[in-house]
């Protein structure tokens, strides 16, 4: 192969991703591994994924990397990874001695959102807040195709944020995250993040649904879980409105497994007027382009 190429990595908790594309954002080729739950398989599954690649591409091309947290600026270590191994590691310092090369590190969500302003459901706006709604529930910001990091490398991510407007019931609760890096009571991620969703409805109804079977009863007209999706999409506005007040995005692009339930961009768009400062609510509500690939993508993009 001729030319600069671009490698991404999605360093997940379990699975590693890795892409190879050209400078035009086109496909070249794909990987996905398990690894050992540590440092050290985590390190060496990211050097065969790059080496391999490199050679692939006549050893031109970046390499960026995706993970579930930020290597701090300050200190090179990472923080607030949900692969624990990777907190208070040098991760980025150990990997540039691994692959004899230069790589650049983001937080998966900033990398979601990334992809999707480049070349994804954001492509045509200039401000795009990514949401990722999964197991966990995080975001980022992007304007001019470029993220915005913040000066402490959390800008947009809200997850761990309380609950705006809560109900008495919410309230009543006394839901609070169990990350001993978050702690807080009315903790977002615990309601609106997709394990959150089906821990609430099952703690209701005593049973044990995983959340693509509420989306299915849902579907089918089941009441409960019909009553559920109005208590989830009226949180989630509340939580959308508090960032339409602060960064007033003009479009809002959601990924994640509950990115798939397609009530929410029919549903929300009526709700967030309710809880937004505005005389009109323009923000588009868009379901992601590039799906479960989005954050290898924005990885690779991180050169650009």
């Amino acid at each position: 192969m001729k030319g600069k190429f671009k490698i991404g990595i999605d360093y997940g908790g379990t699975k590693i991703e890795a892409i190879l594309m050209n400078n035009k954002g086109d496909e070249i080729k794909r990987e996905r591994s398990e690894y050992d739950r540590n440092y050290e398989s985590g390190i060496s599954t990211v050097k065969k994924f790059v080496e391999a690649f490199k050679k692939e591409s006549s050893n031109e091309a970046t390499v960026g990397i995706a993970i579930p947290g930020y290597s701090s600026k300050e200190t090179g270590l990472v923080h607030n990874a949900n692969s624990i191994w990777l907190n208070n590691k040098h991760f980025k310092k150990d990997l540039e001695k691994n692959l004899n090369c230069e790589v650049k590190i983001m937080n998966d969500a900033n990398c979601f959102t990334l992809s999707e302003a480049i070349d994804g459901a954001g492509k045509d706006f200039k401000s795009v807040f990514g949401i990722i709604i999964g197991t966990g529930f995080g975001s980022g910001l992007s304007y001019k195709k470029d993220v915005i990091e913040g000066a402490n490398q959390v800008a947009g991510d809200w997850g761990h944020q309380p609950l705006p407007y809560p109900t008495e019931e919410e309230i009543n609760s006394k839901i609070k995250c169990t990350l001993p890096t978050c702690g807080r009571p009315l903790c977002a991620e615990q309601f609106i993040s997709g394990a959150g969703f089906a821990k609430n409805f099952n703690l209701k109804h005593n049973t044990n649904y995983k959340a693509p079977e509420i989306v299915a009863l849902d579907k089918k007209g089941d009441p409960k879980a019909n009553k559920e999706f109005e208590l989830y999409e009226d949180r989630f506005a509340r939580l959308i409105a508090v960032m339409i007040g602060i960064f007033d995005p003009e479009a809002i692009v959601l990924g994640g497994g509950m990115s798939n339930t397609e009530r929410l961009y029919k549903n929300l768009p009526n709700i967030i007027p309710k809880y937004t400062f505005a005389d009109k609510v323009r923000t588009k509500i868009l379901k992601n382009k590039h799906g479960d690939s989005s954050g290898v993508r924005g990885a690779a993009w991180l050169w650009d």
